[in-house]
């Protein structure tokens, strides 16, 4: 009796196995099946909107900090009317090269979808941006528009020029053009390559627009104190000779 309910269970258990072994190969249903990743791309706004501010840092091959931009970017299509995307410091990834007189800082957004590289030449004493290149991929304006690229740069330019050691600084609009259909918006900005003591902006270089903001009120308000202080004097004058007169008759 022992023996035969041994010999069925032998028979039995392979199957009951089987059975177990099918089930955990069944391939997933379509709701379990994993969907597919999407690919970044930027919306084009039809307004503007003060862009996110970023600090953005590259290191040599030492590990010592050789360039550092703080700044908003903004990028302008132009595609029969003006349209706007900033750049979303969150998503930027960082990359580039430093050497003793060549640097590079290209941020990227993921998938490639928009990027900015700023080329940064060291000439004696003095560093600045000597090229510039951008592009964005962004979602078409319109339902049935194509998909397009804007790119473009600026080159052999001596942008944002600063003594080695301190940091271009300015808290007004810098707008370059970069194609026909594309600028760069750079508001504010502060940046610094090659030597940065221990990853510190420098002594601040203040750039033109923000020194002729700052300078031409006051110049304005002391001319107008002049004038009403010459215009001031000469009532007194005229008015104390005036009075001279009527004394002597």
């Amino acid at each position: 009796m022992v023996l035969g309910s041994l010999l069925f269970l032998a028979v039995l258990l392979p199957g009951v196995l089987l059975k177990r072994n099918d089930a955990s190969v069944q391939p997933p249903s379509d709701s379990e099946q994993p969907s597919e990743a999407q690919i970044y791309k930027p919306v084009l706004q039809p307004s503007e909107a003060v862009p996110p501010i970023g600090t953005y840092m590259l290191k040599n091959q030492l590990g010592t900090p050789c360039i550092k931009a703080t700044m908003g970017v903004e990028y302008i299509v132009m595609e029969k009317k003006s349209w706007y995307f900033n750049l979303d410091p969150s998503r930027v990834r960082t990359s580039g090269r430093c050497d003793d007189r060549d640097a590079v800082l290209s941020l990227t957004l993921p998938d490639n979808a928009a990027s900015l590289q700023l080329y940064f030449k060291k000439e004696k004493t003095l560093f600045y941006v000597t090229k510039m290149m951008a592009h964005v991929s962004p979602m078409p304006i319109c339902k049935g528009c194509s998909n397009k690229t804007y790119s473009g740069l600026v080159d052999h330019e001596k942008l944002f020029k600063t003594a080695d050691g301190q940091s271009f600084k300015c808290n007004s609009e810098n707008l370059l053009l970069m194609s026909s259909q594309l600028q760069i918006k750079l508001v504010p900005v502060q940046m610094q390559a090659f030597t940065l003591s221990r990853g510190q902006y420098g002594k601040e270089n203040e750039c033109w627009a923000d020194f002729n903001k700052r300078v031409i009120p006051i110049i304005i308000g002391a001319t107008v104190v002049g004038v009403l202080l010459i215009a001031g004097l000469t009532y007194l004058f005229i008015k104390d000779r005036r009075r001279q007169g009527y004394d002597s008759l």
